[in-house]
């Protein structure tokens, strides 16, 4: 029932939609209750009457028939599309306003939760779920009340004709009651389990289709089909639960509805002998039968439709209670433009409350415009701390502050306006190599694009494709080189034209020509930005004004290069190790 609840929050602004949709549905329902009416007036008023002539008979008729076309072909049609337009465009203006919604949360969501949930999984609740929680609207909200009007309608015309009949028609609806009561609860605990096991599937096949590459270089089709066959399987076993459960439920319902008109058939039939009940009126009840059980039997599938909706609620609204794991403090205001003062105040993090500390009182202070680089072993924790300065996670105690303000006492959304990134791996989106680079500033203009294309030595390589700024990159930039796809990252950034700059590996999978053109648009833009780097290759860093070594989430090492080097520590280790393993590649390439 709260699912319930929530869900009329969103039909609410619509209501007056609704209630119009319910009375033309009424009118649209009510005429054919007519049809029962001329049966029973064409044979008992005018084939039975004997006091008319054939003549009159046939005028009468001509004037019934007349007035029934009238009203069946020329006032019935508009009434028809208007209410299954009203209909439709009212449960789709929902779903829009529900989809909306979701999408907004899933950009407030944390990266903690993507961590541990499936893209196909999210994907189903917001498209899957989310439709079908559109028959909550049309069946519940106008069909169900319909049918209702209808039923009510038709029993009111019958008791007009003969109450003991009436009586009889109706006399089997509490074991409808006695049913639903039954049988309905189950089936909405078997719909989660049906639902739940599609988005498994769905997240599967999501994660499967991303990794089709690997699976080819491995050759492990045979393993990856069984994979999916055992998901496939699992959401069959629960389709084939809620089947049966849904056929016996029909069984047992349409065995109570076809009851009902044999009762009323071999009643009628007795009154008719013993009480003078007229052949009209026989006629009449059999067609009201027809009237008031095939409302009956659509409330029954509408239950079951409810149930499927209902539970596909629950679903949608279990995704949206997902807390946020960052959130704006209520006090929290905007942070403008900054100097790019960066201090990290005895931070400590970890990624779960049962995990170790993944950092452990880390304390940097970081000047404006201060290259710092961060090296160590995969593992040691340097992803970790750049991901903190964003906010991407809150760090578990100490502080970080920018500009002397601490990261938590502003608003994210402005705090990451400050920051740019260029990752190892930069996600492009399957639009124009034009729309990927706006991203750094929406309302850039073309020819700040082109700007931030030359600041990235990107804009040669750019003109050289058939459509130029115009190309269609494919999903996730597939059709671009890795050194292509990191140069549109990077004019991105130019474009954004951050204070802060946060490079995490960006040059580590790229060959060296890719490198170097690759570098140097770093250099440029790192240039008055304070800036992090995150580097394996320490002989792309030596040029930092700090550099700090970073094992196990503990500053162990801190100072320029050739410092470092003086040292003889860790980070001298680290690089003569880099040294030797690069010249033996070397020697490698020149045999």
């Amino acid at each position: 029932m709260d699912s319930i609840k929530r869900y009329l929050k969103f039909v609410y602004p619509y209501k007056w939609k609704i209630l119009l949709t319910v009375l033309i549905g009424v009118l649209k329902f009510s005429i054919p209750l007519l049809l029962p009416l001329i049966v029973k007036y064409v044979i008992d008023d005018i084939i039975g009457a004997d006091q008319l002539s054939s003549d009159e008979k046939v005028n009468q008729l001509l004037w019934i028939m007349g007035g029934a076309l009238l009203v069946f072909v020329v006032l019935r049609p508009p009434i028809e599309y208007y209410r299954q337009y009203l209909a439709q465009w009212t449960g789709n203006k929902i779903l829009f306003d529900i989809r909306e919604k979701l999408f907004d949360h899933i950009q407030r969501l944390s990266l903690k939760f993507y961590s541990r949930t499936k893209t196909g999984e999210i994907i189903s609740r917001v498209v899957h779920d989310v439709e079908q929680t559109k028959n909550f609207v049309m069946t519940g909200l106008m069909n169900l009340w319909l049918d209702m009007v209808t039923i009510l309608i038709a029993i009111a015309i019958m008791l007009t004709m003969d109450v003991w009949l009436t009586i009889v028609a109706i006399a089997l609806f509490p074991l409808y009651g006695i049913a639903v009561r039954i049988f309905y609860g189950r089936l909405r605990a078997l719909t989660r389990k049906r639902s739940q096991a599609l988005a498994q599937v769905q997240g599967h096949l999501h994660e499967r289709v991303q990794g089709i590459p690997v699976t080819r270089s491995f050759a492990l089709e045979d393993y990856e089909q069984r994979q999916f066959d055992r998901q496939n399987q699992n959401f069959l076993d629960r389709a084939i639960e809620h089947t049966s459960w849904n056929a016996k439920t029909f069984a047992v319902m349409n065995t109570i509805t076809d009851l009902a008109p044999l009762l009323v058939i071999g009643f009628a039939g007795y009154f008719a002998i013993t009480a003078g009940l007229t052949v009209g009126t026989i006629a009449a009840f059999v067609g009201y039968m027809d009237r008031v059980y095939s409302p009956l039997r659509r409330l029954i599938s509408s239950s079951t439709t409810l149930v499927q909706s209902i539970a596909s609620m629950d679903r949608v609204f279990e995704f949206i209670d997902e807390d946020y794991d960052i959130k704006d403090k209520e006090n929290a205001k905007p942070l403008h433009r900054i100097h790019g003062e960066v201090k990290f105040n005895e931070v400590s993090f970890r990624y779960e409350d049962e995990e170790e500390l993944v950092l452990n009182n880390i304390s940097l202070d970081v000047k404006q415009g201060e290259t710092i680089a961060l090296v160590g072993m995969s593992g040691g924790g340097k992803s970790t701390i750049i991901s903190l300065i964003p906010r991407f996670y809150d760090v578990t105690s100490g502080s970080i502050t920018i500009d002397g303000k601490d990261i938590r006492d502003v608003q994210a959304r402005s705090l990451r306006d400050q920051v740019g990134m260029v990752l190892q791996d930069n996600i492009l989106f399957s639009d124009s190599i034009a729309m990927n680079i706006r991203m750094g500033n929406p309302d850039a203009t073309d020819e700040e694009v082109i700007a931030a294309a030359k600041a990235a030595n990107a804009h040669g390589f750019i003109t050289e494709l058939t459509n130029g700024y115009d190309t269609l990159v494919g999903e996730r930039g597939v059709k671009l080189s890795g050194g292509q796809k990191q140069r549109v990252a990077i004019a991105r950034v130019f474009l954004k034209n951050p204070p802060i700059l946060i490079l995490d590996e960006a040059t580590s999978a790229l060959d060296l020509e890719s490198e170097n053109l690759i570098q140097g648009a770093l250099e440029k833009l790192a240039s008055d930005r304070t800036t992090f780097i995150v580097a394996h290759r320490l002989a792309t860093i030596t040029h930092a004004d700090r550099i700090i070594l970073i094992e196990n989430g503990v500053v162990k090492e801190e100072g320029t290069h050739q410092q470092l080097m003086a040292k003889k520590g860790g980070y001298y280790n680290l690089y003569q190790v880099q040294q030797l393993d690069d010249g033996k590649a070397e020697l490698t390439k020149s045999k």
